[in-house]
C-alpha cells in the first residue's frame, strides 16, 4: 500500500528532501489514493476527490506528483494540459451531435481512468474554461481523482476581468472538491544538481555560431545529411524549414514563431521530432505578444516531452526575454530555458544518441 514514507525513500534517492508544503502534498495524494489511509499532516474532508498543487515555477509540484504516479497502482494517466485540449477538441469534432456533446466526450475520455494527472493546469480563453468545466463535473460526478499542478492559485483562473466572473462555479468546485496546497518553497529545483551549462543556446547570429548549429545537426543526423530547405507540415499547415532530418529539424524562428501558429503545430513538431534548431532569433520580435505567446508554447510543450532545443538568436535568450511582458507562464518559461540548457536535462534525441 502505497504510503508517505514510500514516496518520501523514492524523493530521497533523488536527493531532494520534502519541504512542509511538499509533505503536505504527499499526505494529501496518499489520502486521496487511500481514503483510510492515517492523515498525519493533513485534515482532508471526506468529500475531497482531488488534489491542486500551485506555485512558482521550479518548487516541486511536478516531482512530487509524479513520484506519487509512478507509485500507483491504479489505473491512471498523465498528460500536459496543451495535449489534454488537443485530444478533446479531436473528438468533439467527430462526436455526433446531441444534448450534451461535451459530457459524453468526457466521459469516453474518462474511460478507465482512476487517477487523472494534468500538468501546467491554466485557463486563459473562455472557451477552455468552458470545456474545461464541463469536464471537471463529470469526472467529480465519476468519482475519479484528479491532481492537478499549475503556477495559479484557484482563484487566479482566467484573470481576464471579462470573463472570470463566468468561470466562478468552476473555481468554487475546485476549493469544494480539491485539496489546495500552495508550493512556497524558497529552492528553485530546475537550478539544482548539475548545473554546468551545455550547449544548446547560441549568441549572437554570426559564422561560428551557424557552424556550431551545423555540426549539431549532422552529428545527429550523420555527415550525409541534406542540408537543403524543405516545405513540411505542422497540424496542417505549411512550415519551410533549412533542413529536416530523421531525429532534428532546423528552421528559423519566423517560420515557426512569427508565422500564425498555435500549440497544436508544435504538439506536431514535437511528435515528428526530437529536437528542433531554432534559427535566426531576432529577439525584437518577441515584443509581439502574439510571437511571445507562441514561443512560449513551444518551449512548453518541448519540455514536456523532453525534446532538445538549440536556439540561435542575435542576444542571450533569457536575457531578451527578462522584463517581457504580453505573454502568460513567461516566467516559467525562464525557469525552463534554464533547465533545458543544463547537463541535468536529458533530451530524447541525446537518449537515442546513447
Amino acid at each position: 500500500m502505497l504510503d508517505q514514507a514510500q514516496i518520501t525513500r523514492s524523493l530521497a534517492a533523488r536527493g531532494i528532501e520534502p519541504d512542509a508544503s511538499q509533505r503536505d502534498a504527499i499526505a494529501a495524494l496518499v489520502a486521496l489514493l487511500h481514503p483510510q489511509a492515517r492523515r498525519e499532516k493533513l485534515s482532508v474532508a471526506s468529500e475531497r476527490q482531488g488534489v491542486y498543487c500551485h506555485g512558482l515555477p521550479g518548487r516541486g509540484k511536478s516531482l512530487v506528483v509524479d513520484t506519487v504516479f509512478e507509485l500507483a497502482t491504479c489505473g491512471k494517466r498523465r498528460l500536459h494540459f496543451h495535449e489534454f485540449l488537443r485530444e478533446m477538441n479531436r473528438r468533439l469534432v467527430s462526436e455526433p451531435r446531441g444534448d450534451d456533446r461535451l459530457g459524453s466526450v468526457s466521459r469516453q475520455w474518462l474511460d478507465g481512468v482512476d487517477l487523472l494527472c494534468f500538468d501546467e493546469f491554466h485557463v486563459h480563453d473562455i472557451a477552455d474554461a468552458f470545456l474545461m468545466g464541463r469536464f471537471l463535473d463529470t469526472a467529480i460526478s465519476l468519482g475519479t481523482r484528479i491532481v492537478l499542478t499549475s503556477n495559479y492559485a484557484p482563484d487566479a483562473l482566467l484573470s481576464d476581468p471579462e470573463f472570470h466572473e463566468r468561470f466562478l462555479p468552476t473555481i468554487e468546485q475546485i476549493e469544494r472538491c480539491f485539496t489546495v496546497i500552495h508550493f512556497d518553497g524558497a529552492r528553485d529545483y530546475r537550478f539544482g544538481g548539475e548545473e554546468a551549462e551545455a550547449p544548446r543556446f547560441f549568441a549572437p547570429l554570426d559564422p561560428s555560431n551557424r557552424d556550431a548549429l551545423r555540426q549539431i545537426f549532422v552529428r545527429h543526423e550523420g555527415g550525409d545529411a541534406s542540408l537543403e530547405p524543405v516545405t513540411l507540415s505542422a497540424a496542417g499547415r505549411p512550415l519551410t524549414a533549412r533542413a529536416a532530418g530523421a531525429a532534428l529539424l532546423w528552421a528559423d524562428f519566423d517560420s515557426v514563431c512569427v508565422a500564425s501558429r498555435s500549440h497544436l503545430d508544435y504538439l506536431d513538431l514535437a511528435g515528428q521530432w526530437q529536437g528542433l534548431i531554432l534559427d535566426n532569433l531576432r529577439t525584437d520580435r518577441l515584443k509581439k505578444s502574439h510571437t511571445l505567446q507562441r514561443l512560449v508554447w513551444l518551449v512548453d510543450i518541448f519540455y514536456d516531452r523532453k525534446r532538445a532545443l538549440f536556439i540561435a538568436s542575435d542576444q542571450p535568450i533569457e536575457a531578451a526575454l527578462a522584463g517581457l511582458e504580453g505573454a502568460h507562464d513567461l516566467s516559467r518559461t525562464l525557469s525552463r530555458l534554464a533547465e533545458m540548457q543544463s547537463r541535468a536535462y536529458r533530451s530524447t534525441l541525446e537518449e537515442a544518441a546513447d
